[in-house]
């Protein structure tokens, strides 16, 4: 179970990310999380949003490079130690984290991070092995 995530390319110059949010919001697309990674040239504009097909023709059409990219969306306790459990889980498995991310909102009193592993299907099945909840792109559409 993974969420589609839309990765953006922008230059890293004035304006640039106020030009994607603004077309996102004229075509009345929600971004639900956001990770910005910066260089001296140009940044990479990791979002979920509402409607990830929606985002990409918006963005391409506008002229960006954006492509999408399955991530993971877990439950995660939040409480001391709650992150430790997932990333000793996948680094015990020879599961790499390429990158995570927390999202805006909690689900019931748990956090919710979103992963880029070098293996999804395996830390998929990790994940529900081990009682961590996944959850669905959908399901984060409506937090």
């Amino acid at each position: 179970m993974s969420v589609t995530q839309v990765s953006v390319f922008i230059e890293n110059r004035e304006g640039r990310l106020a030009e994607v949010s603004r077309l996102l919001s004229s075509r009345g697309i929600n971004i639900r999380s956001l990770s910005l990674a910066d260089s001296s040239d140009f940044g990479v504009l990791r979002l979920i949003v509402d409607d990830p097909a929606n985002c990409l023709k918006v963005l391409t059409g506008a002229g960006f490079v954006a492509r999408p990219t399955e991530v993971l969306a877990l439950e995660i306790e939040d409480k001391p130690g709650g992150l430790d459990r997932v990333l000793s889980l996948f680094s015990a498995n020879g599961i790499n984290v390429e990158y995570m991310y927390a999202f805006v909102e909690k689900s019931h009193d748990n956090a919710i991070v979103i992963f880029k592993t070098g293996d999804n299907a395996r830390a998929v099945q990790l994940a529900s092995s081990n009682g961590i909840p996944l959850l669905a792109g959908d399901s984060l559409a409506r937090l």
